[in-house]
């Protein structure tokens, strides 16, 4: 069969949807970019935002018009919304054109409940509860050959007061430093060149293993690997981040000067209500650190506008932490209120026009730092993986700099997965444009 599957949310989900893709290429079936010539269509679902269940149920009802044009379509839906008892219940007594329904921790189990549901011809549905064991060997349908997403772990502990994610990926469980090892050894044979491992905290990788073996320890081993020239990874827990990581991010030339550290808000108080285990002072000291051990690090960071009980004054803490850190590229978002978790119905929510009026008085702060920041670039020549052609101009190449600047400037596709060196002559807010130096 033809299949296109769409994702929506992180790299997680998105590494997720490259092994849903392998299991179906091993078996035979093709993937198409067209839906219109699809066989079947796989939806890999985020539930981070609120607006993601109106979404999710729009698309749905799209599809129960296809199915009615085309009643062999397959539809599966997957993701982390399946691990919402609700989600599942509505689906299974509103959506009966939906064919098979699974969670996160069991994508491995799609191959047997395609083949379950094509024999009975109806609603297969697979969710667990708890993730067990990391199933390994899963085969992956690289998106790239020269760089890939790698999960070093599953779920997360810190429940953060605003997030749905240990309840949608469960508890934290690491991965192997054997597997991870034979996984990127494998990858950088085939000509990759650049790996982001992915964890919701990856600071705390290996706290469930049996050998004592941190984060750092892990990136060290990895930067030993030939042909692997560059090594990334998020998300950063500020709690967790250690000394021993700063150190190997400063010593080890393959390991990127990017560090994302979301801080998500600048208020001690409202950090304590988030449950984030640090504050506004920690934070702040982390960054001094980082920055004069790494002086040419990039700093990303996430931030929540909005918080239930967030006051004027919590807010310009917030405007204070973006001047004093000045994050080379902020993702900001609108407090989304996610039922089931612990802020979720608080009654002290702040109205939409505040949220509103908030987030672009901190965007104005962003952007201004961010041109500032780039602007150092102007003049300088750095290395740029070539990731292919422009998404905005077609005679354009773009890629992206060790301190994942986005990098704008000339020159032919045939170059796409090789580093070149690239002479910057201009800075915009959130890129860079230049020419490549021969």
């Amino acid at each position: 069969m033809n299949y296109k599957i769409t994702t929506y949310g992180c790299q997680m989900n998105e590494n997720d949807s490259e092994k849903i893709s392998g299991m179906l290429k091993e078996l035979g079936h093709v993937s198409v970019d067209d839906e219109n010539r699809a066989d079947m269509v796989i939806l890999n679902t985020c539930s981070v935002r609120e607006n993601a269940n109106d979404k999710f149920f729009g698309h749905l009802g799209h599809y129960k018009k296809i199915k009615k044009e085309k009643p062999n379509l397959i539809l599966a839906i997957c993701g982390c919304m399946m691990q919402q008892d609700s989600v599942v219940a509505e689906v299974k007594s509103k959506h009966r054109h939906v064919d098979i329904v699974f969670g996160t921790h069991n994508i491995h189990e799609f191959p047997g409940m395609l083949s379950d549901h094509m024999e009975k011809h109806e609603m297969v549905v697979g969710v667990w509860q708890d993730g067990g064991e990391i199933v390994e060997n899963l085969p992956v349908d690289r998106k790239y050959d020269f760089k890939a997403y790698v999960s070093i772990m599953n779920g997360c502990n810190n429940f953060c007061s605003y997030c749905i994610v240990p309840y949608t990926r469960g508890r934290e469980r690491s991965r192997s430093i054997e597997s991870i090892k034979l996984e990127v050894e494998a990858l950088a044979k085939n000509g990759c060149r650049e790996v982001t491992l992915l964890g919701q905290n990856v600071n705390s990788y290996g706290n469930t293993l049996e050998e004592t073996i941190g984060f750092a320890t892990l990136m060290r081993e990895l930067a030993k690997i030939d042909g692997l020239e560059r090594i990334r990874f998020m998300t950063s827990h500020p709690k967790d981040l250690s000394e021993d990581l700063i150190e190997a991010i400063a010593e080890e030339a393959k390991i990127c000067n990017h560090i994302h550290l979301p801080v998500q808000s600048g208020s001690s108080r409202i950090l304590k209500e988030m449950n984030r285990k640090y504050d506004k002072e920690g934070y702040l000291k982390l960054v001094e650190k980082i920055k004069r051990r790494i002086p040419e690090v990039s700093l990303t960071t996430d931030i929540i506008v909005g918080f239930p009980g967030e006051t004027e004054e919590d807010f310009q803490d917030t405007l204070d932490i973006m001047e004093k850190c000045r994050f080379d590229l902020a993702f900001t978002f609108l407090y989304s209120p996610r039922e089931g978790t612990p802020a979720w119905g608080r009654k002290d929510q702040v109205a939409e026009e505040i949220k509103h009026e908030r987030l672009n008085r901190l965007l104005e702060i962003h952007h201004r730092i961010g041109k500032e920041i780039n602007e150092n670039y102007v003049g300088k020549t750095v290395e740029v993986l070539v990731e292919g052609i422009s998404k905005n101009n077609p005679k354009n190449l773009s890629g992206r700099t060790e301190t994942a600047k986005l990098v704008n400037f000339p020159g032919d596709a045939s170059l796409t997965g090789e580093i070149v060196k690239v002479k910057i002559i201009q800075a915009k807010t959130f890129s860079l444009d230049g020419e490549i130096v021969k």
